[in-house]
């Protein structure tokens, strides 16, 4: 039987088992139309069965797209777009199975709608497919005028709905859709149960993988090796397009790169399903080229950029098509998947017994690690000679398809915004403050040389008029602010701010708060990327808190501080430029986010890295600062989930004497952090900003904001809650349910009583955070412990939390069950054998020096019954 009479039965068939589901939606429009590679007709949804009207539907706008590139083509389905302020519902009829899900986008504006507003969370029934999904900043990564995304998902009835809600998290953002298609697929196709002889875990020996239709997926790359783009209509029926020019992908691809064809169509589909990928796929290939003689001292490699943080299927196209090739160990080679070994002797011959026999092989790898985006490389090794007959690799093609998580999300973060190159008018400001610059520099010398030799010449006149001028000038000197200190952070002009920001384009906000907004921007010829915050003119932060922050920031450097890179004052505009900081502020992953929950580990680290910063801050510059605006937003994580403390607009320095314990100021902070001792004298103290930090160190824990106007009586306020489930030992009723059964006891207990401690009403109670570092520090040693013992002497908490109230009530267990310790028993400092440090030691002892007295602690409590 002919391939394409097999293939043309095979469809039937399906079709008739009612297994076909065949639909294309042109999003916005009232009629029909086609698009070029694609024969099928495009059904417009206004008033549709697809599109039912009633509900939040209702609210959605159909409209025009108009886009001022003209080199854009404007065809079906990008000619009309669904949009809404608020969510809206496509209910597509299908019969169960799984589905090809393909969404269209075209980045435009439609009637008073800009694409670069739309922020928006797409699912299809319990698969969340985008989250706060930009089409605006993915477009501009890929260099794309258009958007495709697909996905496969299962459809467990006999209706998907396609589900589209704008981000509650980003104002005024809403919700678009240009074009929908549904298409059927056979079970076998990528749901691998019974398709050939398994799927090969990379670098992992247990994973959950593609046994069955359960699991999602998004196609990230499908790639025709060796040839030419083959669009939907020459598809195996699915309507799938094979991307051609490989060499976009290849790293450097060596001298012997040979992109190989064969005219041959008789292809044998024994080992596979004809419908696997089409017969173009299987002609063509990339090899490294025949050579009898020499090895290939390089590796073919193609890398494909992918979301971090998720598993990827990798499925490779081989078919021997080099008439020389023509039995096993003719050709052997090597595979590497994300640079582990996925097959160390690869022999398509042997594989599938003869040539022109298509094949694949389906390969799972996880792709774990610190940063947005990872390199997924996909590697061919030739064998020695001595090893094959031919030292040479092939493949024909290769599909990559993202594997949603635990929680059916395929969702991963939006790409960072790719800054313009400076408009004409920006690039003259610029060049011209550049150029007075030069000038002024230029006058300046001229007349510091003139005023050096006066100098000298009137020097022995006037040295004991200077000496007496200086030490008038000494006395009479107050300690009111310098100038801005341009000597220590870098001087932005504002053109530069606004090349640096696209003229301050909504896309590139990053956060939002009272004082304005802050944008990522880039500078040094787009090779730097900075967090710019902008003051808006009506903030209640106004020019001193700005020259308060410049002031501090640029006298501190420390790990866990904010870097401040510069600023601009210049046009009534005021600007702060820091180190961009790519995993947002801590309550950005704690609570009302679409990021993944911390761990209580990660989330350690991160509470002891702040605690950190903030005891610099009190004992390590030259004057204590007290911070006076502690909290979770501005607590921030960089890439590698380092906390720095930021935002010193309302940093105070505290008491210069030994006789003051406190500064007597008009009381600033943020509701729910507010040190109440503070706010009842006006008294400010270096112990205010650790009662914040209790308060953070309550979120940490229970994962909820420390005010909840809406919340029951009792529970509005955190601090209070947590030191009432604290005394009356129902702890486990305020835990983040994400950390259920994650925290040894013995680590809850420590990390309880260093949040009650610091939140203790009257602040001479409170420890230092010199102390609060220390007890972290041990906590985590616990916890540590609990996890290397596998239970034994500190088993994890239950996830009914049962045992953790045992714990706390056991008066038999080796601690001593109290509540009323004081802080330093509470600390550990007594029964660990550590010397409490009084304040003046404090003051003096460096972060360094305190690192290395905390790891001559820590080496004698390893063992968790040390205590």
């Amino acid at each position: 039987m002919s391939f394409y009479l097999f293939f043309t039965l095979h469809i039937l068939t399906y079709v008739i088992a009612g297994g076909q589901s065949d639909i294309t939606l042109d999003c916005g429009s009232s009629g029909n139309g086609t698009r070029l590679g694609d024969t099928r007709s495009w059904a417009g949804d206004i008033s549709s069965k697809f599109f039912p009207s009633e509900g939040e539907n209702k609210k959605s706008i159909a409209s025009s797209a108009t886009f001022d590139d003209h080199t854009v083509t404007m065809e079906v389905p990008y000619t009309t777009a669904r949009l809404s302020l608020s969510a809206f519902t496509y209910v597509i009829p299908v019969t169960p199975g799984p589905k090809f899900i393909r969404l269209y986008f075209l980045p435009a504006r439609y009637e008073n709608y800009n694409s670069s507003k739309a922020f928006f969370s797409v699912e299809a029934d319990e698969y969340t497919l985008l989250s706060s999904f930009s089409v605006d900043l993915t477009a501009g990564a890929l260099r794309r005028k258009d958007l495709m995304k697909e996905f496969c998902v299962t459809a467990f009835r006999s209706s998907l709905k396609i589900k589209f809600s704008p981000s509650s998290l980003i104002p005024d953002a809403f919700a678009f859709i240009n074009g929908i298609e549904v298409v059927s697929m056979p079970t076998d196709l990528y749901y691998l149960k019974g398709a050939h002889d398994g799927i090969t875990i990379v670098g992992e020996k247990s994973l959950y993988f593609l046994s069955n239709n359960t699991a999602a997926l998004q196609m990230m790359y499908r790639v025709n090796i060796g040839g030419q783009f083959l669009s939907p209509n020459r598809d195996t029926g699915f309507f799938r397009s094979w991307e051609g020019k490989d060499d976009l992908y290849l790293t450097i691809p060596g001298s012997g790169l040979l992109p190989v064809e064969t005219n041959y169509t008789k292809f044998n589909f024994t080992k596979i399903r004809n419908y696997i990928a089409p017969v173009e796929v299987y002609q063509t290939a990339c090899t490294m080229g025949n050579d009898k003689e020499g090895n290939k001292k390089y590796n073919l490699t193609w890398e494909f950029p992918v979301d971090s943080e998720f598993y990827y299927m990798v499925r490779l196209h081989f078919c021997e098509i080099l008439e020389e090739v023509n039995s096993t160990n003719n050709r052997n080679f090597g595979i590497f998947i994300a640079n582990q070994i996925a097959e160390e002797y690869a022999d398509v011959v042997e594989w599938t017994g003869g040539k022109y026999i298509p094949y694949f092989r389906d390969y799972i790898v996880s792709m774990y690690g610190g940063e947005k985006k990872l390199n997924l490389s996909v590697a061919l090794q030739a064998h020695d000679a001595w090893l094959s007959a031919y030292a040479d690799a092939i493949l024909n093609g290769a599909e990559i398809f993202k594997l949603n998580d635990t929680k059916g999300n395929l969702a991963g973060p939006n790409p960072d915004p790719i800054p313009q190159d400076p408009s004409p008018s920006q690039q003259e400001e610029i060049e011209a403050k550049k150029s007075d610059r030069t000038t002024i520099i230029a006058i300046l010398s001229g007349v510091v040389s003139g005023v050096v030799l006066l100098s000298v010449l009137g020097f022995f006149t006037l040295r004991q008029a200077r000496k007496v001028k200086d030490s008038a000038s000494r006395e009479g000197t107050t300690r009111g602010s310098p100038s801005l200190p341009s000597d220590l952070c870098r001087y932005f002009s504002l053109a530069e701010i606004k090349a640096a920001t696209n003229n301050f384009e909504d896309i590139f906000i990053i956060g939002v708060g009272g004082f304005g907004n802050v944008y990522k921007g880039y500078i040094d010829n787009g090779t730097n990327p900075v967090a710019i915050k902008r003051l808006k003119s009506e903030s209640s932060q106004g020019a001193h808190e700005f020259k308060t922050e410049i002031e501090m920031l640029s006298h501190l450097r420390h790990r866990h501080l904010v870097s401040l890179i510069g600023y601009c004052n210049e046009d009534r505009e005021m600007i702060l430029v820091y180190d961009y900081m790519a995993r947002g502020t801590l309550q950005g992953h704690l609570y009302n986010t679409e990021n993944s929950p911390l761990m209580w580990k990660q989330r350690l680290e991160i509470c002891i890295g702040a605690a950190r910063g903030l005891h610099y801050l009190h004992t390590g510059a030259k004057y204590t600062i007290i911070h006076r605006d502690v909290k979770t937003t501005n607590i921030l994580l960089d890439e590698k989930w380092v906390a720095k403390v930021s935002d010193f607009g309302l940093s105070k320095m505290g008491p210069t004497t030994m006789s003051k314990a406190h500064v007597s100021t008009v009381v600033k902070g943020s509701i729910g952090y507010l040190d109440p001792e503070y706010y009842r004298r006006q008294q400010l103290s270096e112990k205010s900003d650790v009662y914040s930090f209790g308060v953070v160190l309550c979120e940490v824990l229970c994962g909820r904001p420390p005010i909840m106007r809406n919340a029951r009586k009792g529970e509005v306020s955190l601090s209070e809650w947590a030191q009432h489930c604290y005394h009356n030992r129902t702890l486990h009723q305020i835990i983040d349910r994400n950390l259920t059964g994650k925290i040894a006891p013995e680590c809850l207990k420590k990390y309880s009583e260093i949040v009650v401690t610091c939140m203790h009403d009257n602040g001479t109670e409170r420890p230092s955070m010199n102390d609060v570092v220390w007890g972290l520090e041990f906590a985590m040693q616990l916890q540590q412990n609990a996890e290397d013992n596998d239970g034994i002497g500190g088993a994890i908490m239950e996830a009914n939390g049962e045992d953790e109230v045992a714990f706390f009530n056991n008066n038999n267990s080796s601690w001593d069950g109290t509540f009323t310790c004081s802080w330093e028993e509470s600390l550990g400092l007594r029964s660990s054998g550590m010397t409490k440090i009084s304040s003046s030691e404090q003051g003096s002892t460096t972060d360094e020096s305190m690192k290395g007295m905390s790891g001559a602690v820590f080496s004698e409590i390893k063992d968790s019954k040390g205590r």
